[in-house]
């Protein structure tokens, strides 16, 4: 294995480093070792370790409808399954 020479830096928001860290550090992981982790996979098996899927037309309609404060809300579930005829 080549020497670990190089710097990768990637710009995320505090809260989300974070929490990341600290879940990092409760598995014994730092930042560095899971990123090192993820980019030894995406070279390994030429792909994301991870499904990443582009939604339906429908599905991204209506997430910017919600986005957007549109959008049927319901009580609850039985709300739910009631306008779902279920």
């Amino acid at each position: 294995m080549a020497a670990a020479d190089q710097i990768v830096r990637a710009r995320i928001d505090l809260d989300t480093k974070e929490r990341a860290t600290a879940a990092l550090e409760a598995i014994g992981l730092s930042v560095s070792d899971a990123i090192r982790l993820l980019m030894l996979r995406i070279a390994d098996e030429q792909r994301l370790p991870f499904d990443v899927k582009v939604p339906k037309a429908a599905t991204a309609k209506a997430i910017r409808e919600l986005d957007e404060g549109k959008g049927k809300r319901l009580e609850n579930a039985n709300a739910l399954f009631k306008d779902l005829r279920i």
